[in-house]
């Protein structure tokens, strides 16, 4: 007898029929025009349409359970990456994912994926095409896939366009279950949604969620590992480099790979996914990095394409390693804050700004392999010059093609918001601000940010994401052991302004900058700092609805508050001393938490206030010419 769930099953069969539907008498499966293989954790089926296109083959392998990556492959057209017709621009894949009990439909796009091996055989020539399926509901659901050809098809949007081919109208069904992963794993958590609030949310555990993580390098996936990857600087090398040595290899991250973690060609990746577990063994859940940065930007080292001079042909090997990569980050807990262009190259692709041919096929591409990824921010760009009118088409062609609707941005240049965003606010293409600023404004910025996206109707989460200078940022913890600015201005300053975290940028200046940084331990202390707020949020607050308040405190010292007016109140005093804090009727307790070192709250000289009005809340316990967080709770405690 079969069980119930395929991925718990360990009967196998196969049968191939052109009938609408059959029996199997030894597991008593019956489905449409499907035969059907199932072993272990992954389900595979046979897909024979009934069609004048002859006849193609599917597999759908992955563990098939909420959240996880669900991968569908179809025998198609035999073609190559420097083919005629060109399998990017002049196919078409699209599959139609139903879940007949609640109604959802989502269409997914493909993308030809040569052998279906390439990470492996580095191939360029196949007859598999592949989508990607992130189911968000368990139970049934069908798919039926579009598969066509016609020229420059795939950035057409009209779903009869071009002529069917060999796997078009492939069709069939699977099950899911609930997941099994726990902790930081993405797929324990779920995708991450905007909700129409001020900071992100985890569809499975409704978590909300405040972002710690690298901002550099920015080039992160100018990787030795991957395939046909190289600096094309003329100033350092002459074509490809012989050595690598301008690209990355992680090598002091090596260490950090763990036995059962991917690699890919023999043991290629450990560096990569080593620096991955470093980062999210410090509690980070963020990494930020660039797709394309030729064309003039910073390090000429990062394309998706098949050589640095073509856009429209895609390299099937290397974008299958990167999506080990991201797939190990999902298991992680880490977000891919995806930045799609530079401020060097944002009106360069296809030789002009906006959607022109080359750039709608870009994104498609992005979406294709990688939107079904549960933790993603897709950012238009770095420093981003082009307009508002492109900009929200741009926005628009990537919810057209990435059917979870992962949050969108635009990186801001330096100390220009928020009215950098003024013709965005308030509309459909937009759910978070990503700045760059002078550390000492992120606390303004982040509350003025709050106000006006609030006022506009649409509220957006506010990230901090590269800190000015651009020489300097983040200093390596031996030339700036304490990061005194850092951590009270940008850090605490966002998330105390309403902000939902930071990325930590680190400047040209120093060892392991912007661009050349082989080891994240350069800024081991940044890390445990930022891990420190991060902690103290998620254990002591409901941050979610809580808000910056500028008019509590009275006194010299300079504090920041924030705050369930009445009921919780986090005060930061930014150099010390003290202050008196305005309360409501009530007692109140404080207690004090140290943000350099973390740990468990601590007492100071006052224990309880009471209000209501301004109210002295005493010193920290010790250090009290150094900034401190006091945590002012209306007594007794109420569970949340």
């Amino acid at each position: 007898m079969l069980p119930s769930h395929p991925f718990h099953t360990v009967c196998t069969m196969r049968r191939s029929v052109f009938a609408h539907g059959f029996l199997d008498s030894s597991c008593g499966l019956h489905l449409p025009r499907t035969a059907v293989r199932l072993t272990g954790l992954l389900l595979c089926l046979t897909v024979l349409p009934v069609s004048s296109i002859a006849r193609a083959e599917v597999e759908v392998s992955g563990e098939l359970r909420l959240w996880h990556k669900v991968t569908l492959t179809v025998d198609g057209p035999e073609t190559s990456e420097t083919a005629e017709p060109n399998p990017f621009r002049d196919y078409r894949m699209t599959v139609r994912f139903h879940h007949p009990d609640s109604g959802t439909e989502l269409m997914v796009p493909g993308y030809f994926a040569a052998d279906g091996q390439a990470a492996e055989t580095s191939a360029k020539s196949g007859n598999k095409w592949r989508a990607h399926f992130s189911p968000p509901k368990p139970g049934t659901w069908t798919y039926r896939v579009s598969l066509r050809q016609g020229k420059d098809l795939a950035v057409n949007l009209d779903d009869h366009a071009g002529t069917p081919v060999e796997g078009d109208g492939t069709e069939g069904q699977f099950d899911v279950g609930p997941s099994d992963k726990t902790g930081r794993d993405f797929r324990a958590q779920g995708r991450l949604d905007y909700v129409g609030e001020h900071y992100l949310r985890h569809a499975g555990s409704k978590k909300y969620f405040l972002k710690g993580g690298a901002d550099s390098p920015e080039n992160f996936l100018a990787y030795s590992d991957f395939d046909d990857t190289y600096d094309t600087d003329s100033r350092f090398n002459e074509g490809k480099s012989e050595d690598g040595l301008r690209i990355h290899h992680y090598e002091p991250h090596v260490q950090d790979w763990r036995e059962g973690d991917p690699t890919w060609q023999g043991g290629k990746g450990k560096g990569i996914l080593g620096a991955l577990n470093y980062l999210a063994s410090k509690g980070m859940n963020s990494v930020y990095f660039l797709t394309y940065n030729i064309d003039g930007g910073d390090g000429k080292d990062v394309w998706m394409w098949t050589d640095p001079q073509t856009r429209d042909r895609y390299d099937c090997s290397k974008l299958d390693q990167w999506e080990i990569v991201f797939s190990h980050m999902d298991q992680l807990g880490i977000l891919l804050h995806v930045i799609t262009q530079e401020t060097e190259n944002d009106r360069k692709l296809g030789g002009s700004p906006g959607l022109n041919p080359e750039r709608k096929l870009y994104y498609r591409e992005l979406c294709a392999r990688f939107a079904h990824h549960p933790a993603i921010v897709w950012n238009q760009g770095e420093e981003n010059n082009t307009s508002d009118e492109e900009r929200l088409a741009i926005s628009a062609y990537i919810r057209s093609l990435d059917a979870y609707d992962h949050p969108i941005t635009v990186h801001t240049h330096n100390n220009k918001a928020p009215g950098y965003y003024d013709g965005l606010l308030g509309l459909p293409g937009f759910e978070a601000a990503s700045i760059q600023s002078k550390m000492q404004t992120y606390h303004p910025v982040a509350i003025e940010m709050r106000r006006r996206t609030a006022e506009a109707g649409r509220r957006w989460a506010i990230f901090g994401d590269e800190q000015a200078s651009a020489q300097v940022g983040v200093m390596p913890d031996a030339d700036d052991p304490d990061h005194d600015i850092p951590r009270v201005q940008a850090l605490w300053g966002n998330l105390l302004g309403g902000g939902s975290g930071c990325e930590w940028y680190f400047g040209y200046s120093y060892p392991h900058m912007d661009l050349n940084c082989e080891d994240w331990r350069s800024r081991d202390r940044m890390w445990d700092q930022t891990r420190h707020a991060l902690e103290f949020f998620h254990r002591y607050l409901p941050f979610w609805w809580m808000e910056p308040l500028t008019d509590a405190t009275t006194g010299d010292a300079p504090a920041r508050v924030f705050a369930a007016k009445d009921e919780i109140y986090v005060v930061q005093l930014v150099e010390g001393g003290t202050t008196q804090l305005h309360v409501g009727e009530g007692k109140y307790g404080v207690q004090w938490y140290d943000p350099r070192q973390g740990g468990e709250l601590l007492t100071g000289d006052v224990t309880e206030i009471a209000g209501p009005g301004p109210q002295g809340i005493g010193h920290p316990p010790h250090e009290q010419d150094k900034d401190w967080i006091a945590l002012v709770r209306r007594l007794p405690l109420r569970k949340r």
